[in-house]
């Protein structure tokens, strides 16, 4: 009896030792081992008066276990949403254009019959044609778009583009913008098109960044005012980007086209803290991203106050910035002075409708597997933010828009066969969650 009373109380004492050490351990779990530190609905839920915190903002969103960059980073939470096409993930952003015009909606072309751009050297543009294109048969394009040569006003047409961006599960829109009353050369403004592209944004939980192109007489005052005029009247709209940073600020990402053009000493007057003009802690401090083109320009983005630097070439090899070799140098560099790096990639590059002499820069998308290469590339590195270069700069042919075979008494366009029209938006979907899948890894 007493050796039975033994072995109850030693089977008595293990029982209590497991449950001990089962409760321990539970305790000693993290929230990417599973649970997460969130009430579920309570920080997701967008605040009032444009302090939204990043992103989507619908109860449906998902929150990844990544919570902050391994050095020197600006990102602390990555949101994904459910649109009507599926996921869709904000840290996958895509360049997008609205300066194509119809005759019917526009009362002319526009961008469609762009001018072949003459080579800067007298004696090499001789060897090559002059005049422009004459849509919708011939267009300044080597491809042909499947909804034919549109006008970005047309409603029907900012509706597919975000179907297509949504099916292609990038979450941001990175809208080509120019001051009210300014275009690029061969286009009309099309500043007031913005409200329209934030509503049709909005019903598909996609959001809008943008992207500030090198207008006549622009600097670091002029982008000032740019800032505060998008922000006072875009700011509040439900679709307008936010990135949330390491400190926890939800602040817009302004990317700046060209920003080596301006000095970095007058960039910092508008970048830095005691800047004469700073938007810093301000109510209209942003993330402000720099094109780096040549490696000094890395140095120049750094001293002029900026918070990260993008790529955006899609020809690899083009230049410093978009050549993928270079990525990792690019990346430690951003790490260790607090940058974000933002590479971009392309499916291919062919320019040769609209610059007739610059075939040497032409990158053959070989089914795919160009646009591979160069994602696998940006993966590598760890990116906090993919670009994707472009859903619609049809003259670069840097498009993942949905293309169509093509043929004309002139011409004999490029298309995606023996794919379907679909074939790149698949692709970046594909990518887009394995981007999202890695980045969970990351930092586990």
């Amino acid at each position: 009896m007493a050796r039975l009373r033994k072995k109850a109380c030693i089977a008595l004492f293990l029982f209590t030792l497991f449950v001990f050490g089962t409760m321990m351990g539970l305790r000693t779990l993290k929230p990417s081992d599973g649970f997460s530190d969130l009430a579920p609905g309570l920080e997701l839920l967008p605040m009032i008066g444009g302090k939204m915190d990043r992103r989507s903002v619908s109860q449906d969103t998902v929150v990844s276990p990544v919570q902050a960059r391994p050095a020197g980073g600006m990102t602390k939470v990555v949101l994904s949403n459910s649109g009507p096409e599926g996921t869709i993930f904000y840290d996958v952003h895509i360049f997008y254009y609205v300066w194509y015009g119809t005759p019917h909606m526009d009362g002319k072309y526009m961008h469609w019959d762009h001018v072949l751009v003459p080579h800067w050297d007298p004696k090499i543009a001789a060897s090559y044609p002059r005049g422009r294109h004459m849509p919708p048969e011939d267009i300044g394009s080597s491809f042909y778009p499947e909804l034919n040569p549109y006008s970005s006003r047309d409603p029907d047409v900012l509706e597919s583009h975000m179907e297509q961006i949504g099916a292609s599960a990038a979450g941001v829109l990175v809208l080509s913008w120019y001051p009210p009353g300014l275009a690029d050369d061969n286009g009309e403004p099309t500043e007031d098109l913005v409200p329209a592209v934030l509503d049709a944004a909005y019903r598909h939980n996609l959001k809008v960044a943008f992207h500030i192109q090198p207008y006549r007489g622009r600097n670091d005052q002029s982008v000032h005012d740019n800032v505060k005029y998008i922000i006072d009247r875009y700011g509040d709209h439900g679709a307008f980007y936010k990135f949330t940073s390491s400190t926890g600020k939800s602040l817009p990402m302004f990317y700046i086209y060209d920003s080596y053009l301006t000095p970095p000493e007058s960039w910092s007057e508008l970048l830095t803290p005691t800047g004469s003009h700073s938007l810093r802690g301000s109510a209209y401090d942003a993330v402000f991203i720099a094109l780096i083109v040549e490696e000094r320009h890395k140095h120049d983005i750094h001293a002029g106050g900026f918070d990260g630097m993008y790529t955006y070439f899609a020809s690899n090899g083009f230049s410093f910035g978009s050549s993928h070799q270079n990525w990792k140098a690019i990346k430690a560099f951003c790490d260790g002075n607090n940058l974000l790096f933002v590479p971009s990639v392309g499916p291919g590059y062919i320019d040769t409708s609209v610059r007739p002499w610059n075939n040497h820069n032409t990158r053959n998308r070989v089914n795919g597997r160009y646009y591979e290469t160069a994602l696998q590339a940006a993966l590598n590195v760890r990116p906090e933010v993919v670009t994707i270069t472009s859903f619609n700069e049809w003259h670069e042919g840097t498009q993942i828009e949905r293309a169509a075979p093509k043929k004309t008494v002139t011409r004999l366009y490029l298309d995606y066969q023996p794919h379907g029209p679909e074939h790149y938006l698949e692709l970046t979907r594909r990518w887009a969650e394995q981007f999202n899948k890695e980045k969970e890894q990351w930092l586990m």
